[in-house]
């Protein structure tokens, strides 16, 4: 995988709660300590997916403004500033796994 911190799944936060005495809130607290490192890969990646559609909602909005004969420059630029987020999450998708490979 790609080495980066691992985050805690709902499932077990339960689990890791019910345990008493001070190993486990000690080991409560490293996890908790460990979940709050993000896992940048899957934030971004997340934020890629829900760029693409929005970017996706900009793109039909523009042409229905261009076709109605309403288009202004701002909403035109609203599409491209997505598309600038969409470049640079795209470019660290693309190279994380050469880095990956890289750091192994």
């Amino acid at each position: 995988m790609c080495g980066l911190p691992i985050t805690i799944r709902a499932e077990y936060v339960s689990d890791l709660r019910s345990f008493a005495g001070t190993t486990g809130r000690a080991f409560w607290h490293s996890s908790l300590a460990e979940e709050v490192q993000l896992n940048w890969s899957k934030w971004i990646r997340q934020s890629h997916r829900w760029l693409s559609i929005v970017f996706t909602l900009a793109v039909i909005v523009n042409g229905i403004t261009v076709v109605e004969g309403k288009y202004n420059k701002r909403l035109g630029l609203s599409a491209v500033g997505i598309l600038a987020f969409l470049l640079l999450t795209g470019l660290y998708l693309f190279v994380l796994p050469y880095v990956n490979k890289w750091r192994a």
